[in-house]
């Protein structure tokens, strides 16, 4: 008769199982990049989503530059003065110009989304200048639309100076000034505005680049804790050191390629700033895909579920890029959010790819964003290995 304990038959197979699962790291290679092209949810998640995002997100600000905003002009004074100043208003590019009668109906033109602004010319506008008195226009704007709100702001500003410049010209030859003193007085010191890096100062060429970023991460993400809560339920999740090693670097891979496709395709076909430090950026991509992928590798063994990673990260978007600190100053978020956003990758990736590949930043320049991204690949690592021995350890006692 034998002495040794019995052995559930399912539990043996199991324990059998969990120990032939890519023990190498090319193993663990092959196995995830057969993983990936095998499972249509993985693959559309980690390859065919961002390609797609890469064609159709920036097609909205494909215009990139706001121009013709409605606009309202109540002119109170019907002078000569005023009537020069709406001609100026109605010949800008960045305004639609369309009259109202009084202050009253052009707020309820802005309350029904008719226009985005309007000015109120004054009356006795022109009394006022010529006697040499201070005179000034009013210009409101619907704050809500930032980006429609400065056109409607500067598109009234540059009309009304123009004006002013002429008057003070005229003025300054009436007194015996020569015409090109008077024009060159009218500005004592030239200002000449030079956008850097955006030149068309486009909001497409200035969100797209960031947004990228976080599509690069999010896909990642979803698509790793699919695979890997997909192992996890079919006991196949447990591996070596060198198998999660090669798995990592399996997600890594194939996200390296999406992230060369935006920068070296995607960016080339909205024409935005790129390819300033390419090497720079390539070394990037090198450290921040298998950060990201070592997370999501954490997180499939977190979550335990094929759909449940999907469900949890999808509605996460959203605030990481708010708290990673580019739409928003991250000296302005709270102090709690300004310490938890550092565990995000998104957090030092956006504005290292930006200042790499839009700016042209030398690496030793951004090699604070590298160290952080290297230091969360480490973090990530590390708890990737306590949970793998947690789970091991569990397995054991349960076949025990």
């Amino acid at each position: 008769m034998s002495l040794l304990p019995k052995q559930n038959p399912s539990s043996m197979a199991e324990h059998s199982t969990l120990q032939a699962t890519s023990p190498t790291f090319w193993g663990g290679f092959l196995e995830t990049f057969k993983g990936i092209f095998s499972d249509k949810g993985v693959l559309l998640l980690l390859m065919i989503a961002p390609i797609i995002y890469g064609f159709f997100y920036p097609w909205p600000y494909s215009t990139e530059v706001i121009d013709h905003v409605p606009v309202g002009i109540i002119d109170y004074d019907n002078s000569n003065l005023s009537q020069t100043v709406v001609r100026y208003a109605s010949a800008s590019p960045q305004l639609d110009t369309k009259r109202f009668l009084n202050e009253q109906d052009a707020k309820r033109a802005i309350w029904a989304d008719e226009i985005a602004g309007y000015m109120v010319i004054p009356s006795g506008l022109e009394q006022q200048v010529l006697s040499g008195k201070s005179a000034s226009v009013s210009v409101l704007g619907n704050g809500g639309y930032f980006l429609l709100n400065k056109n409607v702001q500067m598109g009234f500003l540059k009309a009304v100076s123009t004006v002013s410049a002429g008057i003070e010209i005229k003025k300054n030859v009436a007194q015996g000034v020569y015409p090109v003193t008077a024009k060159a007085n009218t500005q004592a010191v030239p200002l000449q505005i030079i956008p850097l890096y955006n030149q068309t100062e486009g909001y497409g060429a200035y969100i797209v680049p960031a947004v990228s970023i976080l599509i690069l991460q999010q896909t990642l993400l979803m698509s790793t804790t699919m695979l890997i809560g997909t192992w996890y339920e079919q006991r196949r999740h447990m591996s070596s050191i060198r198998g999660w090693l090669g798995r990592i670097s399996a997600l890594s891979a194939c996200s390296f390629v999406i992230g060369c496709f935006y920068y070296g395709w995607a960016f080339e076909l909205h024409h935005y700033p790129r390819g300033q430090n390419m090497l720079g950026s390539l070394l990037f991509l090198l450290i921040f895909c298998p950060t990201v992928a070592t997370l999501g590798c954490v997180l499939g063994l977190w979550f335990r579920q094929r759909e449940r990673g999907m469900q949890i990260l999808i509605f996460s978007s959203l605030p990481m890029f708010f708290i990673s600190g580019y739409p928003w100053p991250a000296n302005q978020l709270p102090e709690f959010l300004q310490i938890i956003r550092w565990l995000i990758p998104t957090t030092p990736a956006i504005n290292t790819s930006v200042q790499l590949n839009q700016m042209g930043a030398s690496v030793s320049q951004i090699s604070t964003g590298l160290y952080a991204l290297a230091a969360l690949w480490i973090f990530y690592f590390i708890l990737l290995l306590l949970i793998r021995w947690y789970t091991t350890m569990k397995q054991h006692k349960t076949i025990s």
